[in-house]
């Protein structure tokens, strides 16, 4: 089918998944996106992925998404809890302040309310009292603001203290759903493109192990969130998947060396993904498309 068929009767939603500062690839995504002329109608994203969406959906432009993951430094996200080091530190709420988070996340949004923003957003995060997803924004609650609701979807826990937002205390989204495409779904889309930064089933044990206790449990978040992706895809009978799933198995959660490595994978990988979209659909990529976005 020719894209501008397909463009027309489609609503693409993007996914966009957790995975650290891995997770800038969702940047290198979004670009490759642009280029291909399909039109996202709606954008779903949790943890890193909440962050990068909220910055798409309130109209970052790609340059302004790598200025910022490149200028991207340690001290912009993380705030060590120096009383976590402490005798009787293991009753703090994380080994990182969220104060360093929360001031980045409201310095680099470009909107600060829901209905700012250009495309629809959805977030989620994780009531530590109830065990359920709460979701803000497209087709969830509304009531706090963006930069809040960013936050909660991103405050994994031991490495950042939960949200508290209108009584609830919230945790990642990436916890219950690290790549959410069953809400993609619930949101009507007719087409998935869902991009995951995390690591898969294997990695290397030993390197986990040399880097201490916060490497180990983010190592475990990890391997849940594997599981539980292979689940949902091996059970899917939802709408097509465009799946993309950017190399970047071998860095850590906080490799900031590597960000410009993870924009360009980013970018190839989808770039990659959508060719070969392309040949399923059997589009022309040298025809024009009147309804790509601007």
């Amino acid at each position: 089918m020719p894209l501008r068929s397909f463009a027309i009767m489609e609503r693409i939603i993007l996914v966009l998944g957790g995975g650290g500062v891995k997770g800038v690839a969702h940047a290198g995504a979004w670009k490759a996106i642009l280029e291909s002329g399909y039109e996202v109608a709606e954008v779903v994203g949790t943890s890193i992925g909440a962050l990068i969406g909220a910055s798409i959906a309130g109209g970052t432009s790609v340059a302004r998404l790598e200025e910022q993951a490149r200028a991207l430094v340690k001290t912009d996200i993380v705030d060590v809890n120096r009383w976590a080091v402490l005798p009787n530190g293991i009753r703090q709420q994380a080994v990182f302040r969220g104060r360093a988070l929360r001031a980045y996340i409201e310095r680099v949004l470009p909107v600060k309310e829901w209905e700012e923003l250009a495309i629809p957003l959805g977030v989620n995060a994780v009531d530590l009292e109830s065990g359920d997803a709460v979701w803000f924004g497209a087709g969830g609650r509304t009531d706090v603001p963006l930069a809040d609701a960013v936050y909660a979807s991103a405050a994994l826990p031991v490495f950042y203290p939960p949200a508290r937002l209108n009584g609830m205390h919230l945790v990642d989204g990436g916890i219950m759903d690290a790549l959410p495409i069953t809400r993609a779904a619930d949101r009507r889309a007719t087409r998935i493109i869902a991009v995951h930064a995390s690591a898969g089933k294997k990695k290397d044990a030993g390197d986990t192990v040399e880097k201490g206790m916060v490497a180990i449990h983010h190592r475990v978040v990890d391997i849940m969130a594997w599981a539980r992706r292979s689940v949902v895809q091996d059970a899917w009978f939802g709408p097509p998947i465009t799946w993309v799933h950017p190399d970047v198995e071998d860095y850590s959660t906080f490799d900031f060396d590597a960000v410009d490595y993870f924009l360009e994978e980013g970018y190839r990988a989808t770039r990659s993904a959508l060719e070969e979209l392309d040949r399923e659909l059997e589009r022309d990529p040298s025809e024009p498309d009147p309804v790509a976005p601007a």
